[in-house]
Formats: structure tokens, C-alpha cells, sequence
């Protein structure tokens, strides 16, 4: 087998292949978005009969897996004056609930209690 020869089979398998990998991966693509047509109501149905809540992005902290349930304080329940040890806590910004709590905490109005009776 000459060079030339060696050549045009290493490009015709590198082709073959190319186009194989894909095909598999439009095949997957069309299997993942029938699989979601079925799996997203479903599991939406669930969520709702269920009572969740919001989406657990990070398995670290309470108050990153949950950030719509935390407390102003579980992040520094260890220790007030430490910083956050979970990568998590930097990204995940506070829900809109305990902004407005902290904003009349910091007012001066009403009790430290978050929840109205």
C-alpha cells in the first residue's frame, strides 16, 4: 500500500466517522426532546401535588439549596462574624422576601420576626 493510498483510507475513516458520531448525536437529540415532552409535565404535576419549591442548585447549604425558605442568619449560624465557606453563598443573591425584611429591620419597623401572624 503506497502513501497516497494509506492517505485517502485514514480521510475516508475519519469521514465515515465524523459522520457517524453525528448522526448519533441528532439521533440523541430527537430521543432527549421526546423524552422531555413526556417528563416535563410530569414532573411539573409533581412539583405542584407535592407543595416544592424552588430549584436545589447546590447540594453545600440549606440557604443555597433553598434560597426562597433561608433565614437572614443561617449562613452565619456557625459563626456570626465568618465569612461564607460555601462557593455557593457568592453566587446565589437572596430572595426578594428577605431583602424587604432586612431593609425594614434595618428601619426600625416592626419585629425581628420575618414571618407575619
Amino acid at each position: 500500500m503506497t502513501a497516497m493510498a494509506k492517505h485517502r483510507v485514514f480521510l475516508t475513516l475519519t469521514l465515515l466517522e465524523i459522520g457517524l458520531l453525528a448522526g448519533l448525536l441528532a439521533q440523541g437529540r430527537t430521543a432527549a426532546r421526546r423524552a422531555s415532552a413526556v417528563e416535563v409535565p410530569a414532573r411539573r404535576a409533581v412539583a405542584q401535588r407535592l407543595g416544592l419549591t424552588d430549584l436545589a442548585l447546590w447540594t453545600e447549604a440549606r440557604y443555597t439549596r433553598h434560597p426562597s425558605q433561608a433565614d437572614l442568619f443561617s449562613a452565619f449560624q456557625d459563626f456570626p462574624s465568618s465569612l461564607d465557606h460555601f462557593p455557593a453563598g457568592s453566587v446565589v443573591v437572596a430572595s426578594g422576601g428577605l431583602e424587604a425584611f432586612q431593609n425594614r429591620l434595618t428601619a426600625g419597623e416592626g419585629s425581628a420576626r420575618p414571618c407575619a401572624d
